[in-house]
């Protein structure tokens, strides 16, 4: 076995199919076929990381973009950095954020398939935060076909209610709407109008569920097994 073949590439090789797995040639040549390999079950995914406010949804993204190599696109990020820059939107979001409720799915949508152009997103992406409605999840299934391409999984992280507050109170990000009150008013909202995204996509067969408690770990361990990896 050559010593310069990075492991990776050799791993997924194995998994693939281990006759690709053989080093009686060239180690360039060895090098190549098992890197096209694994860089064929690497890319182009397109995810949805779902689950209510405090699941951990962004932390699991972030090591599902190092693992998979796709790229994670937050809607969460996008707002911030646009309230940071105190852009005319993010004044606006920051103003709908701080009121526990939800940005306006037209808003939301035009942000997402703006973002989703970039040519960082063109093998695929980890949604974090959208769709928030299934007015937005409908908007990105009629985007998804204009485009020609497909969803390739949707996974719901479910963690209780009490186990969602103590998270929020404690994660100490100094978020105006990480207060106990307005944690409820962000719960309510999600059940009221977030929720129902789940059951669309079960309705299409498209939903997997992950228990979302446990160590990060864990939890990363149950969503790799949900996607098949």
């Amino acid at each position: 076995m050559p010593e310069n073949l990075p492991f990776s590439c050799l791993e997924y090789a194995q998994f693939v199919n281990n006759e690709h797995c053989f080093f009686n040639s060239s180690t360039s040549a060895v090098y190549l076929k098992a890197f096209v390999i694994y860089n064929s079950i690497q890319f182009d995914m397109r995810l949805i990381l779902f689950g209510p406010p405090g699941a951990g949804k962004g932390t699991q993204a972030k090591l599902l973009e190092e693992k998979l190599g796709i790229v994670q696109l937050s809607t969460g990020d996008m707002f911030r950095n646009a309230i940071k820059n105190q852009t005319p939107l993010g004044k606006k979001v920051k103003e709908i954020m701080d009121s526990g409720q939800l940005v306006s799915d037209d808003v939301v949508v035009d942000m997402v398939a703006e973002a989703i152009e970039d040519p960082k997103f063109s093998q695929g992406y980890i949604l974090d935060g959208f769709p928030r409605t299934v007015a937005q999840a409908e908007a990105f299934d009629n985007l998804l076909a204009f485009t020609g391409e497909k969803l390739d999984a949707f996974v719901a992280m479910e963690v209780p209610d009490e186990e969602l507050i103590t998270r929020l109170v404690s994660r100490g990000q100094g978020r105006e709407d990480d207060t106990p009150d307005k944690i409820k008013v962000r719960l309510e909202v999600y059940q009221n109008e977030t929720a129902p995204v789940l059951a669309y996509y079960k309705a299409k067969g498209q939903a997997k569920i992950v228990n979302g408690l446990g160590s990060i770990e864990d939890i990363q361990e149950r969503l790799l097994e949900a996607l098949g990896k």
